[in-house]
């Protein structure tokens, strides 16, 4: 919960901010109150006093909890921690009726990309037509800048959750696959279709788990899903945009129940997808889905890469540890290719996520540039 909070009876919640703000940015609170949009004028601080910030909304507005956090004006400038690393969402009561807050760090672009070089974003279908067990969602396609001035065929590379890929009002941060992108691009390690799945919203965890049988979430609907991107999806990208549609050039990824899905549709689907991107997998889920996948009759024997951060769960590393064993030890004349990535101090955050995108794409799609370069 949020610290200082102190009482205040009338019909008005206050926040206060006590923060430097040397470069004068406007700040922000952004939080469950206002769809997590971060530049929102109505959530406009007003500075009181030097270092004072402070914002008053209606009392019976407001959710019983808020939870929030400040930026300056968008996510690449969003609050960190006393020690510079991301923080957790704030949260209060809304019957405390006032809250003191400190910020003592503010995030700063990581990174600065070419403009030039950025991805044309197509929204496919805002409602793309899908079986009655797999929700409706928005499906992009980030295309390389050149597309349409090129005859090239591109490798392709679908990803889950698109929500948190490139979005600057997402909630919890987003990757900057776009951004990410422009840069590769540049570097000449950018010929590549992205394509952006958004997940389910409220049944994003059912639907991303793979076993049919009953779980504390519902029942996993994780095999229609994977289904419904291997038999409809990907021929519908196929035939639309100029592809390389074999499995060596076509990959799946995506991190915590995103990774889970993508691994099981990997190896359902191992002559779909040749190429894994798998980050921070969710496997207490389904803790026996590796052992499983031992007794598939064509087994996944493309590259997959590994990522985990060491500050996410204590299992988190073993688990993958396991993973990587299991699909080395199956019953194939090709042994998969791995690639496992370890951050001593990474959390579970989109920002790590998209930090680890380019070295993952690279060597996925991109290996042969690398050993020569």
């Amino acid at each position: 919960m949020a610290s200082n909070v102190s009482a205040n009876n009338g019909t008005i919640f206050t926040l206060n901010l006590l923060a430097t703000n040397e470069e004068e940015q406007p700040i922000y609170v952004v939080g469950n109150f206002n769809r997590w949009r971060v530049a929102d004028e109505h959530y406009r601080m007003r500075e009181v006093a030097t270092g004072h910030f402070r914002l008053e909304l209606p009392l019976n507005d407001l959710p019983e909890i808020l939870e929030y956090k400040y930026a300056r004006g968008s996510w690449d400038h969003v609050e960190l921690d006393d020690n510079g690393n991301d923080r957790p969402n704030r949260q209060v009561l809304r019957s405390h009726h006032e809250v003191t807050d400190k910020v003592a760090r503010w995030k700063q672009d990581r990174f600065s990309f070419p403009g030039a070089f950025l991805p044309k974003i197509e929204i496919i279908e805002n409602d793309f037509e899908m079986p009655s067990s797999v929700q409706t969602r928005r499906i992009a396609a980030l295309l390389p800048h050149d597309y349409y001035e090129t005859d090239r065929h591109y490798p392709v590379l679908y990803l889950q959750d698109g929500q948190n890929l490139f979005d600057d009002y997402a909630p919890y941060g987003n990757w900057a696959v776009d951004k990410r992108l422009a840069q590769l691009q540049q570097e000449g390690r950018g010929d590549v279709i992205i394509i952006a799945i958004d997940h389910a919203m409220d049944k994003r965890i059912v639907e991303f788990t793979p076993s049919t049988t009953e779980t504390r979430f519902g029942k996993g609907q994780g095999r229609s899903y994977v289904k419904f991107l291997a038999e409809r999806l990907k021929p519908y990208i196929d035939q639309r945009f100029r592809t390389l549609t074999d499995g060596h050039n076509t990959g799946i990824g995506g991190s915590s129940m995103g990774g889970l899905i993508s691994i099981y549709a990997g190896m359902m689907y191992p002559e779909v997808y040749g190429r894994l991107m798998v980050f921070s997998p969710s496997l207490w889920v389904t803790p026996n889905i590796p052992f499983q996948l031992l007794n598939l009759k064509d087994p996944f024997s493309g590259r997959v890469y590994l990522y985990g951060g060491k500050k996410e769960s204590a299992t988190m590393i073993p688990n993958l540890q396991r993973l990587k064993k299991a699909l080395e030890n199956q019953a194939s004349r090709t042994k998969p290719e791995f690639f496992l990535s370890v951050d001593p101090e990474g959390e579970h955050n989109e920002s790590r996520w998209g930090e680890e995108f380019p070295m993952a794409l690279s060597w996925l799609f991109f290996h042969d540039q690398l050993t020569t370069t």
